[in-house]
């Protein structure tokens, strides 16, 4: 199964890249049970540089953000799907509620989110454009989202 990258070796990895001119896209998310509003979104982060990062919340974080019935899938198949995903170059996870950390250790030349981040409340923002670096969202093309899976799942099964 494909595992998470390390933070040394991302380091490592951004610092090789930085030399050839590689321009390194940087998003972050739950990333729980994949769709194709992740798809696309991914697709398009992919083309705003030469090289994509996901941080992935880890199991711990996304159950203080969902709340303690989130995940659906455990980090370690999460990490599997994203890696298999043709624009995913590397996946890292992150503990914390943010990934205020790992951007400040990263200094991606691109932070993006989603459509539904107002770029100036995107954590990481200081420090990307102190670097020299761009902050953008992607819009979503369709309306899709985990949450949605989840309330469909459970009108259709639970009569």
């Amino acid at each position: 199964m494909n595992s998470a990258h390390s933070l040394s070796e991302i380091k490592t990895i951004r610092s090789k890249l930085k030399t050839e001119g590689k321009k390194v896209v940087f998003t972050n998310g739950v990333f729980d049970l994949i769709h194709s509003g992740h798809v696309d979104y991914l697709s398009k982060a992919k083309q705003l540089g030469d090289i994509l990062v996901v941080g992935l919340n880890s199991d711990e974080s996304v159950k203080r953000i969902k709340g303690y019935k989130r995940p659906i899938l455990k980090q370690d198949e999460r990490v599997f799907i994203l890696s298999n995903l043709k624009p995913v170059d590397y996946v890292i996870l992150f503990d914390e509620d943010t990934p205020a950390n790992l951007i400040s250790e990263l200094i991606p030349d691109i932070l993006v989110k989603g459509a539904d981040w107002n770029v100036d409340k995107i954590v990481g923002k200081e420090v990307v454009e102190q670097n020299g670096g761009k902050v953008m969202n992607i819009k979503f093309v369709n309306d899709q989202s985990t949450s949605k899976i989840i309330d469909l799942i459970l009108q259709r099964y639970s009569k």
